[in-house]
């Protein structure tokens, strides 16, 4: 549990450093998508390991989405910000959908998951959205 919460700080604290450091909001955007991936894909299998521990996997969870949507969130608040628009999805959704894309790439080499979530961030970031508040 202690390496889980140090990489979700690492996580966490990534954030506000490409943002600082990135070329461009939707850059650092990406960027960190991309680390939220490569964390994702490489803890997968953790909830099975603590299901027998369900308090401690619900601290987990909770510590991860009370961290973890905030980034996000200024993340998303400033890719869309410097594009001129309107949040169309809140972050806890984005990271929900981020985090469904990647389940498959656990038993499925040939799966993409990092190039299907980039794909998502493109349309979060799109002016042409065809679907808004579903």
């Amino acid at each position: 549990m202690a390496v889980y919460r140090h990489q979700v700080e690492a996580c966490a604290e990534a954030g506000p450093r490409l943002l600082a450091e990135s070329a461009t909001p939707e850059a650092a955007l990406r960027a960190w998508v991309a680390l939220f991936v490569e964390f994702l894909v490489t803890k997968h299998g953790l909830a099975d390991a603590l299901h027998g521990d369900s308090a401690g996997s619900d601290a987990l969870h909770t510590y991860f989405v009370s961290r973890l949507v905030p980034v996000c969130g200024d993340l998303l608040e400033a890719a869309l910000t410097s594009v001129d628009l309107a949040p169309s999805i809140d972050a806890y959704n984005v990271l929900k959908g981020i985090g469904n894309l990647c389940i498959g790439a656990a038993s499925d080499a040939q799966y993409k998951a990092g190039a299907l979530v980039q794909l998502l961030i493109s349309g979060v970031l799109s002016p042409s959205r065809a679907a808004t508040d579903i």
